[in-house]
């Protein structure tokens, strides 16, 4: 697995996928499989990523599968980290944590408390599972009232209106004209 590359004047939230999906309310009663509820996360940090000015790198635990190398991939501006066979979520971020060291700004996403004693023990912050899930709702709430902001302006432009409409300005035009 290659490794991240950090850039100096960029900030980083570390998100511990499994702990996540776990304690989010978006995640309990669905009737979908782990991969499923992967692929939701991705799609909802996905979204998220468009709001904020931190990069943000989910990762999930490989540990229990059997010979996984590990893999990262970039997607729709996020970057997704599965860890190697034998390494948790936790101690890939305790590693990156100590590469990045405490020039960056840095949080994680976890509710696991001795992680995030070790993340203020190396310069960074938590945010708790919870606390990020209200602050996910209210940037995607934001979202959609931006997109309804928008669709309503569009519809009070031409291409919103009827062809008759369309043709009396048309006509309108060639008289001033």
């Amino acid at each position: 697995m290659k490794k991240l590359r950090y850039k100096k004047d960029t900030e980083y939230l570390f998100v511990d996928g499994y702990n996540i999906i776990n304690y989010w309310n978006a995640f309990k009663d669905l009737n979908i499989t782990l991969e499923e509820q992967r692929i939701k996360l991705i799609d909802i940090l996905s979204e998220y990523s468009h709001t904020t000015k931190e990069q943000i790198i989910l990762v999930f635990d490989g540990y229990m599968v059997k010979k996984s190398p590990g893999a990262i991939y970039h997607h729709n501006g996020i970057t997704v980290v599965f860890t190697r066979e034998f390494e948790t979520a936790d101690h890939f971020i305790e590693h990156e944590l100590n590469e990045i060291g405490r020039v960056r700004r840095v949080r994680v996403a976890t509710s696991d408390n001795i992680e995030q004693q070790i993340i203020l023990s190396r310069g960074g912050s938590r945010v708790s599972a919870r606390e990020f899930e209200i602050e996910v709702e209210s940037a995607m709430k934001k979202i959609e009232v931006q997109q309804k902001i928008l669709k309503d302006n569009s519809e009070n432009t031409i291409s919103s209106m009827d062809e008759e409409n369309i043709k009396l300005l048309k006509k309108l035009r060639k008289k001033i004209n």
